[in-house]
């Protein structure tokens, strides 16, 4: 029995497994059960937001770091010139200052246009009942022998007399003078010379930061003077405002003085001597005004002291490190 070969027909048979059969059973065994998967689809990851990104102060690891004696020898120094001058900053912040300025105005408008005086003056040599004290200027004042708020001491058993007195004087050019024109009876040859211990205007500051001429003639010593002549003293009275952190302001007056000495005839030819206070107002007002450093001032001067030497110091620090390794290796022959 003879075999035969039979063409190739389209029965079933094997087939060899290629792309296209595996991709048909992939599509096959995906399709082939009861549902379909959906595409797989690729997702970004979104990254948390890091507020560290905005450090400006990136920090270097202690890995990376290399300490230094130099580093440390300037490190010391420059915490230390730090120190020092905090506490000098710190000094001055606690510290009040005075202010002092000029203005044309009269400051005290509530005084009614008077200024209170106290003179406190000895005569070693002229009796008590002689002495008396006299007021004028150029609104129309003359008044002879002021006794309101005045004093008269005995000196030297008797012989001598010690003149206190607290006045008021009007705002406009004029004299008082300590003279016998208010004695009963005029003395022969009247002894004029003198010990001046107090002589002010206005209230009395006691401020140690203020350094005036309140009391200008304090110790003003003329014993040694000729006793008939008269003495001139021409004082010029510059109105002061101190006003104090409360914003309290209390009103003096300093003056200057210019003096002179001179032997004084009546018109009968007798010599009656005095003693003279000629004063004047200067238009000039001098202010003071007590002051404290502001907070935000002294902040930022800390802050410039601290950012100003630790740059200068790192400036220092970075060149002389830099130059010490160049030395280093000019020494290895590396560095030709």
């Amino acid at each position: 029995m003879g075999w035969g070969c039979a063409a190739p027909g389209p029965g079933p048979g094997p087939s060899l497994p290629g792309p296209a059969a595996a991709g048909s059973e992939a599509t096959a065994g995906a399709g082939g059960g009861g549902s379909r998967s959906p595409p797989a689809t690729s997702t970004a990851t979104t990254m948390p937001f890091d507020f560290r990104r905005f450090d400006i102060y990136r920090k270097v690891p202690k890995d990376l770091t290399q300490p230094t004696y130099t580093g440390a020898i300037i490190s010391v120094c420059c915490c230390l010139f730090i120190l020092f001058l905090f506490l000098s900053e710190l000094t001055g912040f606690i510290a009040t200052e005075i202010v002092n300025e000029l203005y044309v105005d009269d400051p005290d408008k509530d005084s009614g246009g008077k200024i209170e005086v106290n003179l406190n003056i000895s005569l070693p040599n002229l009796h008590c009942e002689l002495v008396g004290l006299d007021i004028q200027d150029e609104m129309g004042r003359h008044e002879v022998g002021h006794i309101d708020n005045s004093m008269k001491i005995p000196l030297n058993n008797g012989d001598g007399c010690r003149f206190e007195g607290h006045f008021s004087i009007n705002k406009v050019p004029g004299n008082f003078h300590v003279s016998t024109h208010s004695a009963t009876a005029q003395p022969q040859n009247p002894d004029m010379t003198h010990v001046i211990h107090k002589l002010s205007f206005g209230d009395k500051l006691q401020v140690h930061n203020v350094h005036g001429a309140f009391n200008a003639l304090e110790g003003a010593d003329k014993l040694s003077s000729n006793p008939l002549a008269s003495h001139d003293y021409i004082l010029k009275i510059v109105p002061t405002v101190y006003e104090d952190m409360s914003g309290k302001q209390r009103y003096s007056y300093q003056y200057t003085v210019a003096n002179k000495e001179y032997v004084a005839y009546s018109h009968t030819g007798r010599i009656i001597p005095a003693i003279w206070f000629r004063y004047d107002l200067s238009p000039i007002t001098v202010k003071y005004t007590e002051r404290r450093q502001p907070l935000y001032r002294f902040i930022t001067s800390i802050c410039a002291i601290i950012g100003g030497t630790f740059t200068v110091a790192g400036i220092l620090d970075s060149c002389i490190f830099t130059a010490s390794e160049a030395w280093k290796k000019i020494q290895l022959g590396k560095m030709q």
